[in-house]
């Protein structure tokens, strides 16, 4: 309320006779006052609105740092969620791969191979999850570690199956190697018992042989041996002075044997000097034959007839024209291979 002013109350009331009367152009204007304003509360407004400020920072602040804090929160849960599942996975995958193992050493090589596989792998996963923070290709590792170690299993159980399979085989390649082996065995000793078989056949038929051709050998007897000297006139006398004998004349008969068939028959004769050569001249008729146990003989000479199952007196000279030595001389005579026949003659 603006203050009442008494002159005006009491010009309104009546004016004083000696104060002019006033006009509107020289009345001065009225200046109206009013109750003046606190400076306090200026400065309270303005530092109210900086506390306000202040405190809505400080809660966006407070905000933003809760949700990091969340946020780093949840990050770890993750990471730690994360590293338990591969542990998890690792270590479910080594008992895995272990328990795969047996005698074959090929597969439990290939088993420590894998597991050093695997173990790089985790180290892999490992780095994403402490050095990179990459969480979704973690992820996706620990996912193919699982599948990994289906495949490794896969894989050792194809081999287990191939070794199964290849033993089956050696099994039965033994089972049939032992069955040829007791086979050829009976064979052979089939074989042996044949062959044994067959040579006393074979030797008693050589045995059975000898004896028909033993019991073929046409025997000789009245053997003699005559020394003779060719005369001037181309007559012969008898002489017993080896010095004055240029031939012998030899002279035996044959034994009949009904076994042997009538045919040509050969005789071999064989002179014996007294120093026990035998007299013999590739080109008077010598030459070799083989007695009945395989020995070569030398002969002297072989004479050769019909024989016709008798006895008949056969003869033949021997003229090597070389001196006769003084001594006991001896005569041999064999047939088919076998003794026929000896006697002994004497040169003074």
């Amino acid at each position: 309320m603006l203050p009442v002013n008494p002159s005006n109350q009491s010009g309104q009331q009546g004016q004083t006779p000696n104060q002019p009367t006033p006009t509107a152009a020289n009345v001065p204007p009225v200046v109206s006052k009013k109750k003046g304003i606190n400076p306090i509360v200026p400065i309270s407004i303005v530092v109210g609105l900086l506390l306000l400020g202040v405190a809505a920072w400080l809660t966006f602040q407070s905000m933003s740092t809760t949700r990091l804090l969340e946020q780093k929160v949840a990050e770890l849960e993750e990471v730690e969620k994360l590293k338990n599942e591969l542990d998890t996975q690792y270590n479910q995958a080594i008992a895995e791969l272990d328990a795969l193992k047996g005698e074959n050493e090929q597969i439990n090589a290939m088993i420590e191979q894998q597991k050093a596989e695997l173990l790089a792998q985790k180290g892999e996963i490992s780095g994403l999850l402490r050095e990179k923070k990459q969480y979704d290709a973690a992820r996706r590792e620990i996912s193919g570690l699982k599948a990994k170690v289906n495949e490794y299993i896969a894989q050792i159980e194809q081999l287990k199956a191939e070794q199964e399979q290849l033993t089956q085989d050696n099994v039965r390649l033994k089972t049939d190697k032992d069955s040829l082996a007791y086979t050829l065995q009976t064979k052979f000793v089939e074989n042996e018992t044949l062959s044994s078989a067959k040579a006393q056949l074979v030797s008693e038929k050589e045995e059975l042989s000898k004896s028909v051709q033993a019991g073929s050998v046409i025997k000789v007897k009245e053997i003699k041996v005559t020394g003779m000297k060719v005369k001037k006139s181309g007559k012969t006398a008898e002489k017993e002075s080896a010095k004055r004998v240029d031939q012998l004349k030899i002279c035996f008969t044959t034994i009949a044997n009904d076994v042997v068939q009538p045919g040509k028959e050969k005789f071999y004769i064989r002179v014996i000097n007294p120093k026990g050569e035998t007299l013999a001249i590739d080109d008077l008729g010598s030459g070799t034959t083989v007695d009945k146990s395989g020995q070569e003989v030398r002969f002297t000479q072989v004479q050769e007839y019909e024989y016709a199952n008798d006895e008949t007196q056969l003869c033949f000279v021997w003229k090597p024209n070389t001196p006769f030595q003084g001594g006991k001389y001896k005569v041999e005579i064999y047939n088919k291979g076998y003794f026929a026949g000896s006697s002994d003659f004497e040169l003074k």
